[in-house]
C-alpha cells in the first residue's frame, strides 16, 4: 500500500512529511516525494528508491513550504523511477494518489486534445491536469475538484494542494482509506493513522465517498452528492511503531476494508495498464513450455490456489495438479519435466509449505511464490517471487491476502495463457478491464454491511452451516465455510453444488442455514436445480448472487445481492461477503475475532 501525509503546518513541513511516510516504510514502496507550496508556486523533490534517498535530496535541495503533502509509491501505471515518482504536478495543482483510476486512458486523451502536456506514465497525473483544466474554466480549487471527482471512476485516496493557496488542502477518499489529523492551528491527511501521531491523535476518518477542505481552522467534510457532513472525532491509539485499528472494531474488519487499495497495488504490479496488457515478471522459464503447473499451499491459501487450477486450465489450457502441502510431498507424487511448482502462503514461513516446495526443487521444478512477505524463507528458496502487496495482516482469518493472492495468481494465468497461444490481445484487454474493475465493485459492497448485521442474527442460532458453489465458485464456498469455522466456532462445510445429492443432502433440515454462491455465469442454471433441492427440504437459502431471487422458483431466506462483474472476476469480488458473513456473525457471537481460539498466524511446525 502506498503512504500518503499532508500537513498545513506553521514551520517548514518536508522534514515532517519525510519523518511521517517513514512510519508507513511498513506498506513496502519503491519511490518517496514530497510537493510543497512555496512563495505561492508548487515546488516538489522527489526520489527512486528508499525515503534517505529523498532525505539526502532535500539536505542538498531543501523545501520552506509551510504546507505541503508526501508520499510513498509502490509503482502501478509506470516503472519505478523519477519521473513517475509522486507528488504529480500540472501548472496550479500538486496531487498524490492511493489506488487505480479506471477510466485514465480516456480522460488523458481529452486533456491531451485540450493541450495538457503529461510528464509521466501514471494515471495520477491525470487528476491533477483534470483539476487545472477545470480551474481554467474559471471554478475555484474546491469545485475544481468537486467537478474532477465527479468524472474519476476507481478506487483512490487523494491529497491535492495548489499553487497561490499555502492555507488549503482537500482530501478524497472512494475505496483507499484517508484520515484527518486535527492540531493547534495546524492539520493534517494521512493513509493511516500512524503517519499522524507524532503530530496528533485526534483523527477524524473519512467515509466512502468523503472528501475533505482543509484549512489551519479546521475541516468541512461533504459526501459524494457534495453535502456538508459531520464525521466524529476520535482519540487515536496509534504510534510509530504499531499497525493501528483505525476506527474498525478489530483489524480483520479494517483489513477487509483495505482490499480495495491493496488489490489495486498488486494488480498493478503485474500489468502495464495503458495498454490493458500484463506484465509479468520473467520466471527463468518458457511458460510455453510449462509441461504441467503444480500448486501447493495449506488453508486459505490453498483455496485461492484451487481457484487458480480453474483460471489456468480454463483460460491457458494447461493441466494443473494441486494438494495441500502436508500431503503432496508425502504421496511421492512424480513430477514431470519442464514442471512449473508454485506455493502460495501469506507469512512465507509456512512448514508445510515449505517442505514441499524443497522436495518440488530436488525434483527439478521451477519454483514460484506467491507471498506477502518478500524477506521470508519461502521467497527465499524460490526461483522468483510473485509478491502480493497486501501490507501487514494482523487479524489471524486470512482475508486481504488471500484476495491479493488471487489478483496474482489471475495474473500469471493471464500470462501463461498469452504465451501458450490461448489468449487473443482483445480477448486479454477484456480481461484486464474486468480486474481493474474489482476495486470499485469491492469499495461498492463495502458501503453498506446492514445486510450483514441482520444475517448474523439467525446464522449465529446454527450449529451447522452449508456452503454450495460451482466452477469457480466452488473453492470460494469452501473459503466461506472456513471462514465461519476460523472465528464464530460454528461447524460449517463447503461443497461442490452438483455433490449434494451424493451425501450431503442428508444434513438438509430447517434449522441448516445453505450458503450458495452463485453468480449468474454458464453454471447458474444447474446451481438453481440444486438449490432447489435444499428448499424442497426445509433448508434455508441464503443467496449469494447477482441474480434476481424471484428466478430461481423456491423461496429464499436472505439475499445478498451482488454486482454484474465478469465471470473471470467472480471469485475476488466474491469473497468479500463470504469474509463478512463470518465476521459478523462472530461479532454477535462474541468471539475473539482476531486471535480465534487454537490458531496461529503462521504455523512454523509440521
Amino acid at each position: 500500500m502506498c503512504g500518503i501525509v499532508g500537513i498545513l503546518g506553521t514551520k517548514p513541513v518536508a522534514v515532517d512529511l519525510v519523518d511521517a511516510l517513514r512510519r508507513l516504510e511498513y506498506r513496502g514502496y519503491d519511490s518517496a516525494g514530497v510537493a510543497t507550496v512555496e512563495n505561492g508556486h508548487l515546488e516538489r523533490r522527489r526520489a527512486e528508491g528508499k525515503l534517505r534517498n529523498l532525505s539526502e535530496r532535500l539536505t542538498r535541495e531543501p523545501l520552506n513550504g509551510l504546507a505541503g503533502i508526501g508520499h510513498t509509491r509502490w509503482a502501478t501505471h509506470g516503472a519505478p523511477s523519477e519521473r513517475n515518482a509522486h507528488p504529480h504536478m500540472s501548472e496550479n495543482v500538486s496531487v498524490v494518489h492511493n489506488g487505480i483510476i479506471e477510466n485514465f486512458r480516456e480522460l488523458k486523451d481529452e486533456l491531451m486534445r485540450a493541450g495538457a502536456v503529461f510528464a509521466s506514465d501514471t494515471d495520477t497525473e491525470v487528476i491533477a491536469h483534470l483539476i487545472s483544466y477545470e480551474m481554467r474554466k474559471g471554478a475555484d480549487p474546491v469545485a475544481a475538484t468537486k467537478n474532477a471527482l465527479a468524472r474519476l471512476r476507481g478506487a483512490f485516496a487523494l491529497a491535492i494542494i495548489f499553487a497561490g493557496h499555502d492555507n488549503l488542502m482537500i482530501g478524497a477518499r472512494e475505496g483507499s482509506p484517508l484520515a484527518v489529523g486535527h492540531g493547534d492551528g495546524q492539520m493534517y491527511l494521512g493513509s493511516d493513522a500512524i503517519a499522524l501521531a507524532p503530530f496528533t491523535d485526534q483523527i477524524t476518518y473519512l467515509d466512502e465517498g468523503d472528501w475533505a477542505i482543509l484549512t489551519r481552522e479546521g475541516v468541512e467534510i461533504r459526501d459524494r452528492q457534495g453535502r456538508r457532513v459531520d464525521r466524529p472525532k476520535v482519540t487515536s491509539q496509534a504510534s510509530g511503531f504499531l499497525v493501528d485499528k483505525g476506527n474498525h472494531r478489530h483489524f480483520m474488519l479494517k483489513e477487509i476494508h483495505e482490499q480495495p487499495e491493496v488489490i489495486s497495488h498488486t494488480l498493478s504490479n503485474y500489468m502495464d495498464m495503458a495498454s490493458g496488457r500484463v506484465r509479468f515478471p520473467d520466471l527463468g522459464i518458457d511458460l510455453a513450455k510449462v509441461s504441467r503447473v503444480t500448486i501447493s499451499a495449506c488453508g486459505t491459501a490453498y483455496y485461492a490456489g484451487l481457484v487458480a487450477k480453474y483460471w489456468l486450465e480454463r483460460y491457458a489450457r494447461i493441466p494443473v495438479e494441486i494438494d495441500v502441502a502436508s500431503e503432496l510431498r508425502y504421496r511421492e507424487a512424480p513430477l514431470p519435466e519442464n514442471g512449473l511448482a508454485v506455493f502460495v502462503s501469506q507469512s512465507g514461513e509456512t512448514a508445510d509449505t515449505l517442505a514441499t516446495l524443497r522436495y518440488c526443487k530436488a525434483a527439478g521444478q521451477t519454483i514460484a511464490s506467491v507471498v506477502n512477505v518478500r524477506s521470508s524463507t519461502i521467497a527465499r528458496e524460490s526461483h522468483v517471487v510473485l509478491p502480493t502487496l497486501a501490507g501487514p495482516e494482523i487479524g489471524v482469518a486470512s482475508t486481504k491476502a488471500f484476495t491479493c493472492q488471487l489478483a496474482a495468481l489471475a495474473c500469471l494465468a493471464l500470462a501463461m495463457a498469452r504465451a501458450r497461444g490461448q489468449l487473443s490481445d482483445e480477448r486479454e484487454r477484456e480481461l484486464v478491464k474486468a480486474l481493474l474493475e474489482v476495486p470499485r465493485h469491492m469499495s461498492t459492497l463495502l458501503r453498506d454491511e446492514r445486510r450483514y448485521d441482520e444475517l448474523a442474527h439467525w446464522m449465529s442460532k446454527s450449529r451447522d452451516v452449508l456452503y454450495l458453489g460451482r466452477g469457480l465458485s466452488y473453492p470460494l464456498a469452501l473459503e466461506g465455510a472456513l471462514k465461519l469455522k476460523e472465528i464464530s466456532y460454528i461447524h460449517a462445510e463447503g461443497y461442490a453444488a452438483g455433490e449434494m445429492k451424493h451425501g450431503p443432502i442428508a444434513l438438509i433440515d430447517e434449522n441448516v442455514p445453505v450458503v450458495v454462491v452463485a453468480p449468474e455465469d454458464d453454471l447458474f442454471e444447474k446451481t438453481v436445480s440444486n438449490m432447489q433441492e435444499v428448499a424442497a427440504r426445509g433448508g434455508r437459502i441464503v443467496l449469494v448472487s447477482n441474480a434476481d431471487p424471484e428466478s430461481i422458483g423456491c423461496p429464499v431466506a436472505a439475499h445478498v445481492r451482488m454486482p454484474q462483474v465478469h465471470p473471470f472476476v467472480s471469485p475476488i469480488v466474491y469473497a468479500l461477503p463470504m469474509q463478512l458473513i463470518a465476521y459478523h456473525t462472530a461479532v454477535l457471537m462474541g468471539t475473539d475475532v482476531d486471535q480465534p481460539r487454537n490458531l496461529a498466524k503462521s504455523v512454523t511446525v509440521e
